[in-house]
């Protein structure tokens, strides 16, 4: 819909329905990250063990990487307002259901009807921002989008522990129910109707659609459980990967030799998309892994209240917050290269910080740090979803954006299973290492077991040589333990900086063409 034949207030409705889609979106990314703040107290309520109750997370992840991609063919056939109004409403409909859960399998089994439904929610407001804004004028959406997708996971674990503290975790999947609702009338009601194709469902390719379903549901599944089953070491990772790799075959075949397939892959052959995918997929191992690795540091090392947590956390948010109209502001002025440029150093640069970290790191220590990452994060991810979307032509925008998608939260879910393995492996690595250098026969190892002794024989300790011991290995472990999480904050840092030569093979985005009218 050009935007020169819309009057004023036709075009704030518009912006109107829009911003009712990024309510939508915005609550489909917070409910994995408040789910997972508060997992343990779902764990308490249903009775359950830690393997039972991570297939609440589990569940919902596999369900919605598989229906993500599927959000390109349902566009075509259902149309940008009804395909977000059946996701919304499906959404919407399951966390109610969440909430009403008897047992856990009820809780499973309605989770991963939310995660399928709420699926297309993202990459249908991705698409809509430059469908129904195009020409280059989508970048007041393209932000909105960008700060949604970067703040949604930096503020949910905080919203998600206040949420079962003050509340029950029947209120975890209640909270969207009033949103929702409000998005779905507000959609149907200003974002103008599409063209349905519905003789697309006649050529749907069931095949296609079962082995893709294999393909990425095994995949969520193997490198989600890989760290914790030692990978090749379990039998059941190596036959979920065999049956990965043949269902990916198929889908891939199926794919390349259908006149209408179920996923257009023939996107990646444009050279701005396929870097611009590749560079969200890292977006989205910095974003959700920095959620991820850093609260876990705070509450080992440091012992801090999820309160406390989130406080630290909330940093990014903020600073996220802050610099996505200057995201905006500088894609418009400058070479989007250049702006994705600049926030892939400030992210590497806040990361690199956060490598600096000691057994006393607290809120001021990780101020500067997680205020850089956060900056860079928003930096980025708006000129990239540019830079990967702009070039292309509307009709195709639908299916790349739910690829782009995928990209960054397969991104995402593959470096938290790789920072969750080499957690491990540097944990024991370093313990190691210190170990062997705490040799009694040391001037510093001596003075330190004579100062504890003195102080716990002071205290009235009844063994105080064995006590001084004791606080010698547990001062060893953890000072293996901030070693190892400030490996993973480096390891982060490169791969930051290294994507930035990733940059320099991307193309300007030409204008885009005009998009299609509504009917």
């Amino acid at each position: 819909m050009p935007e020169k034949t819309l009057s004023r207030g036709e075009y704030i409705r518009l912006n109107l329905g829009f911003l009712a889609m990024v309510i939508g979106m915005f609550m489909a990314i917070l409910d994995i990250q408040i789910v997972a703040s508060s997992i343990n107290e779902i764990q308490a309520a249903m009775s359950a063990s830690s393997e039972e109750v991570a297939w609440v997370q589990t569940g919902y992840l596999i369900a919605e990487v598989v229906g993500i991609p599927l959000s390109g063919f349902l566009n075509r056939v259902f149309g940008i307002r009804k395909l977000f109004v059946m996701s919304a409403g499906g959404f919407v409909l399951s966390s109610m259901l969440c909430a009403t859960a008897w047992d856990l399998h009820s809780l499973i089994a309605f989770r991963a009807i939310q995660g399928f439904a709420g699926a297309a929610m993202v990459p249908t407001t991705m698409a809509a921002a430059f469908t129904l804004f195009p020409g280059g004028r989508s970048m007041t959406q393209q932000v909105m989008i960008g700060m949604v997708a970067t703040l949604a996971p930096s503020i949910g674990p905080t919203l998600g522990g206040w949420i079962t503290q003050h509340m029950s975790w029947h209120w975890l999947f209640l909270v969207n129910v009033v949103p929702g609702i409000i998005a779905i009338a507000a959609v149907w009601l200003l974002i103008p109707r599409q063209k349905m194709n519905m003789n697309l469902l006649k050529r749907l390719d069931v095949i296609a659609l079962i082995a893709m379903a294999l393909f990425l549901g095994l995949l969520e599944w193997v490198v989600d459980e890989g760290p914790g089953d030692n990978w090749l070491q379990s039998r059941a990772i190596v036959e979920a990967g065999i049956v990965c790799l043949a269902a990916a075959a198929v889908f891939f075949w199926r794919v390349t030799k259908n006149d209408t397939p179920l996923v257009d892959i023939t996107v990646f052959k444009d050279r701005n998309f396929a870097s611009g995918a590749f560079i969200g997929s890292i977006m989205g191992f910095g974003l959700y892994g920095a959620t991820f690795i850093l609260p876990l540091f705070l509450a080992q090392v440091r012992g801090y209240s999820s309160f406390q947590i989130g406080q630290i956390m909330s940093v990014a948010g903020i600073a996220m917050f802050l610099t996505g109209p200057m995201a905006g502001a500088l894609t418009r002025r400058l070479d989007a290269r250049i702006v994705v440029a600049l926030g892939l150093c400030l992210a590497a640069t806040g990361t690199w910080l956060n490598g600096h970290l000691t057994s006393q790191s607290g809120f001021n220590e990780l101020l500067w740090a997680q205020a850089l990452r956060g900056c860079g994060l928003i930096l980025t991810m708006v000129p990239v979803t540019n830079l990967a979307l702009g070039t292309l032509p509307p009709e195709r925008v639908a299916n790349a954006s739910g690829l782009f998608t995928v990209c960054r939260n397969l991104g995402g879910a593959i470096g938290i299973s790789v920072l969750t393995t080499m957690l491990q492996h540097y944990n024991r690595l370093h313990q190691q290492e210190i170990f062997a250098g705490l040799s009694p026969a040391r001037p510093e190892v001596q003075a330190f077991l004579s100062g504890a002794q003195a102080r716990l024989q002071a205290a009235g300790v009844a063994d105080p040589e064995g006590a001084a011991m004791a606080q010698l290995v547990m001062r060893a472990k953890l000072e293996a333990t901030v070693m190892t999480y400030n490996n993973l904050f480096m390891t982060m840092a490169m791969s930051f900086a290294m994507v930035v030569l990733i940059v320099l093979m991307l193309d300007k985005p030409k204008a885009a063409a005009a998009a299609q009218p509504a009917h």
